[in-house]
């Protein structure tokens, strides 16, 4: 009987550059995608496979993120003498039991392998997850508990992967596949955002992981790999090198990139239109923004 996976990390020391002025006073994982904060799609896709703990990897500024898990008595009190039922739920859905959420500070940004390692003592020797709240899949049944059920079967480590263009394999981790079985791809090899001509497939790897304890002892040699930073794929990579598996999950399921201010458009664009309440005027008007567009050509 494999060990569950109940711890996740989720690394969120980054300074969101990519959105500034936004990000100058507001963490990028609290930006609103429809009516919630871009961690909250991550936290309940963590809770619907089953994670009970939750190891937050920080740095200065972050202190937004940290108070939105909180309660908040005055709002929460506001709302029941207004009689507002719903939103009650609502907000209450976003708390957190006492001692669930762990924070860690990541002081340097030596990257995504780095970030993982500064949660070492709190992982211990189980397995783990990792999830990038960037990286936001909608899906019928969420992209981790796809994962966590073909860990529970294969065990191993294991990446979320998605077939991309040629020319976009230099942004993304890549898979060298060696077989497949069914949903899953065994993994032969893996490189961190190759060359244009030098990628071994199009199957990228996407902010998802179920690892073993023994990517944290990889990750302990502090190897600097591409761009000067530690790595994640090179210490995953370390474990074919060992003979242990790894595996690519091909999910189901669509992923945006809300770490790009267009893949953050593009979903707020497809979960609104795939809420009932907002479907109806959304879909009204990107069909009359499109129409003058047309006639403007």
């Amino acid at each position: 009987m494999r060990t569950k996976v109940t711890k996740a990390i989720f690394p969120v020391a980054g300074l969101g550059t990519r959105f500034l002025p936004a990000t100058k006073s507001v963490p990028k994982e609290i930006m609103t995608l429809v009516d919630r904060p871009l961690i909250q799609y991550a936290i309940d896709e963590a809770r619907a496979a089953g994670i009970k703990e939750f190891i937050f990897v920080t740095s200065r500024g972050k202190g937004a993120l940290e108070d939105y898990f909180d309660l908040a008595p005055q709002l929460e009190n506001e709302l029941r003498k207004s009689g507002k039922t719903e939103l009650l739920e609502i907000l209450k859905s976003t708390n957190m039991e006492s001692g669930a959420i762990a924070y860690i500070r990541q002081h340097k940004a030596l990257g995504l392998g780095h970030a993982v390692w500064c949660a070492r003592r709190l992982i211990g020797n189980e397995p783990f997850a990792v999830m990038l709240p960037d990286d936001v899949i909608a899906a019928e049944k969420p992209c981790l508990q796809q994962m966590v059920e073909a860990y529970q079967e294969h065990g191993g480590s294991m990446v979320a992967a998605m077939e991309v263009p040629q020319d976009k394999t230099s942004a993304y981790g890549v898979l060298d596949v060696k077989d497949e079985i069914g949903d899953l791809v065994g993994v032969k090899g893996m490189v961190e955002k190759p060359k244009a001509g030098d990628a071994p497939s199009n199957l990228a790897v996407i902010g998802r992981y179920i690892l073993t304890p023994d990517v944290l002892k990889n990750l302990n040699k502090m190897k600097q790999g591409a761009g000067g930073e530690i790595q994640l794929t090179d210490a995953i990579a370390q474990e074919i090198t060992e003979g242990r598996d790894v595996f690519g999950m091909r999910f189901k399921g669509q992923r945006f990139d809300c770490g790009s201010k267009a893949g953050f458009l593009q979903a707020t664009v497809a979960f609104g239109l795939a809420r009932e309440e907002l479907r109806d005027d959304l879909r009204t008007y990107l069909q009359e923004l499109m129409a003058v567009d047309q006639a403007a050509q």
